[in-house]
């Protein structure tokens, strides 16, 4: 039976690198997806799904208003059965497109995967996955680990000596340079202007 699935997690918890391993054992059958991708995170290039250990696949990008079930019904009407649909960046999407890949589920019958951030550099919850959060039918957290060895469930954004900015826009497309992942002691450790962010340091080389 198809679901719609919300994967949430902060920030480099590896996302994308599971999404594009998704899809990768869906072709490996035979089957067909499709990869979403929102528009404005062109970090990798426009309709380009990139992880951080260097997989990266083509995507449809989408823009906040496009009517995701129109397209994703194109792409059946076009091309025959679709077995998936994978959305990287999901706390991008709209209250109306979630709705929509609901839609995907419930009337076309086709599983859902949407990968996203639960909350934004101040705690709160990005529209996307607020709704994703209501209406999924499987929530799964992937996990990953704050600088003090605890588990991280927040993100911060930094500026350039590694201080927390409390301002700006809630959307600021960045990488490890503008966000680290942290634990919520650590987060609110931070945000009352208690000391810097530690550097994150870069992987030990496998051996």
């Amino acid at each position: 039976m198809a679901k719609l699935y919300f994967y949430y997690s902060a920030m480099n918890a590896g996302k994308t690198t599971t999404l594009l391993q998704s899809a990768h054992n869906y072709r490996e059958r035979g089957m067909r997806v499709a990869l979403l991708t929102p528009r404005l995170d062109h970090r990798a290039g426009v309709g380009r799904v990139a992880s951080r250990i260097g997989l990266s696949a083509d995507a449809i990008a989408f823009d906040r208003n496009d009517d995701l079930l129109a397209r994703i019904r194109a792409l059946v009407d076009g091309d025959g059965s679709l077995h998936c649909v994978l959305v990287d960046e999901a706390q991008f999407l709209s209250q109306a497109q979630v709705w929509q890949l609901s839609e995907v589920v419930d009337a076309l019958r086709i599983p859902v995967l949407c990968y996203g951030l639960r909350t934004d550099f101040r705690g709160e919850l990005f529209e996307g996955s607020r709704h994703l959060l209501a209406w999924a039918d499987e929530l799964t957290e992937i996990k990953t680990i704050c600088h003090t060895g605890k588990k991280a469930t927040m993100t911060v954004r930094v500026d350039e000596q590694g201080y927390a900015v409390q301002d700006g826009p809630q959307v600021e497309i960045g990488g490890n340079e503008r966000y680290v992942s942290v634990s919520r002691a650590e987060f609110k450790r931070i945000v009352r202007g208690e000391g810097r962010i530690e550097p994150v340091q870069p992987p030990l080389p496998l051996v």
